[in-house]
C-alpha cells in the first residue's frame, strides 16, 4: 500500500487552496495526497488514524497570540480556522510518531505547536544583517546558501554541508523547545531548518524544496524520498 499524505491547505473566503507542487511533490515519490479541511471536533482524530504523514504547506501568517504576543505592525493576514486545525492535527500525530514535514509556513506553525515562538517580521525584529528572505526571482530559482549543522538527520538524508535554496518568507523560528533542534541555519543567523530528537521523522524547512524539484535538486529530492520512505515504515 502507497502510504496516505495528508496536505494542509490555505483558507481563503471559503476557498480552499493548495499548490500543485505539493501534490506532485508526494505522487513523484510514491505517496497518495489528500488534501486536508480547515475543521474542528471529533472529525480531526478520523483524519490522523487515516493519514501516514502530514505535510504543513507554506501560505499566511500565522497569529501571534498562540504564542502570547500582540500583533506586530508587519504581521500580514492570517486565518485563524487554519492556525487551529494545523495545532490540533501536528498535536495528535506527535502522540502517534507519526512522520510530519513542515515547509515556510507549515515549519513555523510546526514549532508553535510544539511550544516554540517566531518573528513576526525579521526585519524589524531580528538584530542580524539579513540577507534577502523574500526573494524577487522565479520560485525555482534557488537564492542563498543554508548551512547544514552536522550530526542531524537533515544532514544525513541531503550528504551535503552546504545547500542552495529559494526564500519566500518575513517570518521565521525564533526559539525551539526542548526535543527539538535547529538542524540548517542561513549565514545571517535565521534558522533555516529544525528537527525532532525523539520522533521518527519530524522536520521544519524554511525554504520550498517542493518547487526546486523542477530543477532536479538533489537536497529537495533525497528530503522527500526520505519523508515518503518514513511514511511507509
Amino acid at each position: 500500500m502507497k502510504p496516505i499524505i495528508g496536505i494542509s491547505s490555505s483558507l481563503n473566503e471559503h476557498v480552499l487552496s493548495v499548490p500543485t507542487d505539493y501534490i506532485q511533490a508526494i505522487t513523484k515519490f510514491g505517496g497518495v495526497p489528500i488534501i486536508l479541511p480547515n475543521i474542528e471536533g471529533d472529525a480531526i482524530d478520523c483524519i490522523v488514524q487515516l493519514l501516514d504523514g502530514l505535510l504543513l504547506t507554506g501560505g499566511g501568517d500565522i497569529d501571534p497570540t498562540l504564542f502570547n504576543e500582540e500583533p506586530h505592525k508587519n504581521l500580514g493576514s492570517i486565518t485563524p480556522e487554519r492556525d487551529e486545525f494545523e495545532i490540533a492535527v501536528i498535536e495528535k500525530m506527535l502522540k502517534l510518531n507519526k512522520p510530519i514535514l513542515g515547509i515556510c509556513r507549515g515549519m513555523q506553525i510546526l514549532n508553535i505547536a510544539i511550544g516554540g515562538d517566531m518573528y513576526q517580521d525579521i526585519y524589524m525584529q531580528s538584530q542580524s544583517n539579513l540577507l534577502q528572505h523574500t526573494q524577487l526571482a522565479p520560485r525555482t530559482h534557488a537564492s542563498h546558501f543554508v548551512k547544514v549543522l552536522k550530526g542531524s538527520m537533515l544532514s544525513d538524508i541531503v550528504q551535503l554541508e552546504k545547500i542552495k535554496v529559494n526564500s519566500f518568507h518575513h517570518q521565521a523560528v525564533r526559539e525551539i523547545p526542548n526535543n527539538f533542534k535547529a538542524c540548517a541555519v542561513a549565514s545571517d543567523g535565521i534558522i533555516e531548518a529544525f528537527e525532532s530528537t525523539v520522533h521518527s521523522f519530524v522536520m521544519g524547512l524554511q525554504w520550498h524544496p517542493e518547487c526546486l524539484l523542477a530543477k532536479n535538486d538533489l537536497a529537495s529530492t533525497a528530503i522527500f524520498k526520505s519523508f515518503i520512505l518514513s511514511c511507509e515504515k
